[in-house]
């Protein structure tokens, strides 16, 4: 177990970062994540840090944890749109087609069912409520 250890300490995690060089071969001040997404935002950095915490992390977790669950949350989504685009219409993503793919997943099928469900309630509840305000008005 220990050898184990020591061989960590020595790799000092090297491999899990990328420098990025200039054509002058000096390497850049700023270093990238391997997956090559170091320059562009974050669009769910908020919302995984408040899911993680949810799910038992600390408040604030790791940039570097959130920036992974991000990455792998991105290439998800790309991958499923791309897979639905081609299942579909061409240049078109529609519930149907997301809803093909998910089909043989029974977790995922059962939470989209039920968030699709929730959202036409919410419909029908804003109509609702849009009509009795303008009633009453």
């Amino acid at each position: 177990m220990a050898a184990a250890d020591d061989s960590f300490d020595q790799n000092d995690g090297d491999d899990l970062f990328q420098y990025e060089e200039e054509e002058t071969g000096e390497p850049q001040s700023e270093v990238t994540i391997a997956s090559g997404t170091g320059g562009r935002k974050r669009l769910f950095s908020k919302e995984l840090r408040c899911m993680m915490y949810g799910f038992g992390d600390d408040q604030n977790p790791y940039t570097e944890s959130v920036d992974l669950l991000e990455d792998l949350v991105i290439e998800f989504i790309t991958q499923m749109t791309q897979r639905a685009m081609e299942v579909g219409r061409s240049g078109r993503v529609q519930v149907e087609d997301v809803m093909y793919l998910i089909r043989k997943d029974k977790r995922k099928y059962a939470r989209v069912h039920d968030l699709l469900n929730m959202n036409e309630e919410l419909k029908k509840a804003r109509k609702a409520f849009d009509e009795v305000k303008y009633a009453g008005t």
